[in-house]
């Protein structure tokens, strides 16, 4: 089983290390790691280059996301393992086995990984958050519905977009205990919050003094 696991994380890290936003900003004449909060997010992204641009960034680390995870799970051999979830009667899904969903988790945390740390940006990236949405997607749909609910009340009432990715990423831990998911996904789901809440550091250090940026809001220096 290591293999395929290790298999999924390389390719998952690839995929991830595209970097969407550099290039998308560069298309348009812009070096996204020297404007507004230096970060290649999607963001970012939209600070600087409008809603367009960052509409794409977001489409596209989204999706990345998403393929890290769903190649694995369609390429491993044991996906027509087809067994039962044992969790609440009226959420009851089917899974193929562990194995089956462990390179899906080891494709999106590849990603996580690969978005963070692009080994094609000098191993500079973004927070995560859009690839590991894209890979819960997946993965774990109920809960990442649940958690980009919570991102939009968050953002709606706060217009901080780093507060609501942490809190999505805490409503997502949440979710996966309180609906009884595998506890493969529960440990994921707590991995990738901690993941993203240490990448957004910065952001809590500027919360707490009351200078983060705002949605809408262009930052006047970088962290």
């Amino acid at each position: 089983m290591l293999i395929p696991l290790l298999i999924a994380a390389v390719v998952g890290y690839l995929l991830g290390s595209l970097p969407f936003g550099y290039l998308v900003a560069r298309a348009k004449g812009v070096n996204i790691f020297e404007v507004g909060s230096s970060n290649p997010g999607a963001t970012n992204v939209r600070r600087v280059l409008g809603h367009g641009a960052g509409n794409l960034v977001l489409s596209l680390d989204v999706f990345k996301g998403a393929l890290a995870a769903v190649w694995a799970l369609l390429a491993h051999t044991s996906v027509s393992a087809d067994v039962q979830f044992d969790g609440p009667a009226w959420l009851n899904f089917h899974v193929a086995g562990t194995a089956w969903l462990g390179v899906g988790v080891a494709g999106m945390l590849g990603a996580m990984s690969g978005h963070a740390f692009s080994c094609f940006t000098k191993f500079r990236g973004g927070k995560g958050v859009a690839t590991g949405a894209g890979g819960f997607l997946v993965l774990f749909p109920l809960g990442t519905l649940v958690a980009a609910v919570v991102w939009i009340l968050t953002a709606v009432l706060t217009r901080y977009a780093s507060l609501a990715s942490m809190l999505a990423g805490v409503a997502l831990t949440l979710a996966a205990w309180l609906l009884q998911a595998p506890p493969l996904l529960l440990g994921v789901s707590l991995i990738a919050t901690v993941f993203v809440i240490v990448r957004h550091r910065a952001n809590i250090a500027r919360l707490l003094a009351g200078t983060e940026s705002k949605i809408g809001q262009t930052p006047a220096t970088a962290p």
